[in-house]
């Protein structure tokens, strides 16, 4: 049943829950929607009462008329609230980077759980030729080319995977939200990552990137673990930013362990 938790700026934020235990909220990536999380889900409600959101701007929840990186945060701290008690953040990419900001935002984190959060501390392949290019295919509302174009240019997501993203049945949401990606990665592109803003986090944080990531993923892991005052890195033996997707049992293996671990 889906419920709507209403942020601090008065847009109504999409949720969902199953399972029982201590409660874990997911927070999807860019393009994606609560759905992003379906194939981890059976694994992880038998362990913990799983929350699933939409995002602002797509699926079921709502969106306003300026954007930042600030409401996404406020959004996520808000169904943190809402959720009650000691919540366990798990964030994907840009999913990843709301919830470590989020998490300056409530006292109620438990643990923190970054898979490949969207933070540029090693260099991307984001230039002002891409967001120009970008600009242009959205002031045409051509959803498919730039998707492909976030996928293919800036991701360089594999092409077998490539093709797999558009026969799967998320390709019609991804092109649903395809609005969203350019002010995503212009807050990606605008963040700074302050160590000394998460001194005093106590929050357990694991860092999980795929074996077979750019460099970049794991040079970004290892600024981030310096950074934070309890951090450790897990890596995904194998796989690379849709370990959710292409190993979900491993990926399941590696929450429950960390989680397990933190108590």
């Amino acid at each position: 049943m889906m419920e709507r938790i209403t942020s601090r700026d008065g847009t109504p934020i999409a949720c969902w829950r199953q399972g029982s235990g201590d409660p874990l909220l997911l927070i999807h990536g860019t393009t994606g929607n609560h759905s992003a999380w379906v194939s981890v889900l059976a694994g992880l409600q038998q362990h913990y009462t799983v929350w699933t959101m939409d995002r602002r701007g797509r699926g079921c929840s709502g969106d306003s008329t300026s954007y930042t990186l600030e409401r996404e945060s406020e959004d996520i701290a808000a169904v943190s609230d809402a959720i009650g008690g000691r919540v366990t953040l798990l964030g994907h990419s840009f999913g990843g980077l709301c919830a470590l900001e989020a998490s300056l935002l409530t006292t109620n984190i438990r643990n923190l759980i970054l898979y490949e959060p969207a933070i540029s501390l090693a260099g991307s392949n984001w230039s002002t030729t891409f967001e120009a290019r970008m600009q242009v295919l959205l002031e045409k509302n051509a959803r498919e080319e730039t998707l492909l174009m976030f996928f293919r240019d800036l991701l360089k997501t594999p092409n077998p995977e490539l093709v797999a993203l558009q026969a799967g049945s998320n390709w019609a949401i991804r092109l649903a939200a395809a609005h969203t990606i350019l002010r995503e990665l212009k807050s990606i592109d605008r963040y700074q990552f302050t160590p000394q803003r998460f001194q005093a986090m106590h929050s357990p944080v694991l860092l999980l990137v795929g074996g077979n990531s750019h460099p970049r993923r794991f040079v970004t892991a290892e600024k981030l673990q310096r950074g934070l005052p309890d951090c450790q890195i897990g890596i995904i033996a194998g796989q690379q930013h849709s370990a959710t997707r292409t190993a979900p049992d491993l990926f399941i293996h590696h929450v429950l362990e960390f989680l397990q671990n933190t108590g």
